[in-house]
């Protein structure tokens, strides 16, 4: 976003963002590795708590998952960018199907309080609200934010939400 100055220039606002960060191809590297490449690339970092869960849609080894927040100058489909840029330099590949093992993945899952639907780019991203992985670190770091569609603060959604089959166990892993 950008506002014009009185003088003419631009001020560029910074947008508060949160980030899915997965892995479970050499899981403690990756994510170790992903959290410092997006401290020296963004602003304000904040990490939730690391957890471990069993892969979802595929027969795969556990997952670690977790939620970032950080504060950023560029437009979503800028920083879905630059996110698939980190992506790629830790091995990931597209194309293929949407559940598979991963070296890291890192999914914009909110954009202040954006809603977005485009080719390619959905925010607030449906996994909010559809799993536990997702959900429950994002409440602990931002639980009295209300999501952008249904206004209901993501603390409520997820004393509401059906945990049934979506096991998580803390993971203490020095990031």
């Amino acid at each position: 976003m950008s506002v014009l100055l009185s003088n003419g220039e631009n001020e560029t606002s910074m947008a508060q963002v949160f980030i899915g960060v997965g892995s479970n191809i050499d899981r403690d590297e990756n994510i170790r590795s992903g959290i410092r490449v997006l401290r020296e690339q963004f602003n304000n970092v904040s990490i939730s708590t690391l957890y471990e869960t069993s892969a979802v849609g595929f027969e795969g080894d556990n997952f670690y998952n977790m939620v970032v927040s950080l504060e950023t100058d560029l437009q979503p489909r800028e920083l879905q960018e630059k996110l698939h840029d980190i992506e790629n330099q830790f091995g990931r590949t597209r194309g293929g199907p949407r559940y598979v093992s991963r070296t890291l993945d890192l999914d914009l899952l909110l954009y202040d309080d954006l809603v977005c639907e485009e080719e390619g780019l959905q925010i607030p991203r449906e996994d909010v609200t559809k799993f536990a992985f997702v959900l429950l670190p994002l409440s602990e770091m931002a639980g009295e934010l209300r999501h952008p569609v249904s206004e209901k603060c993501y603390m409520d959604i997820w004393s509401d939400f059906d945990q049934t089959g979506q096991e998580l166990w803390v993971v203490e892993l020095e990031l």
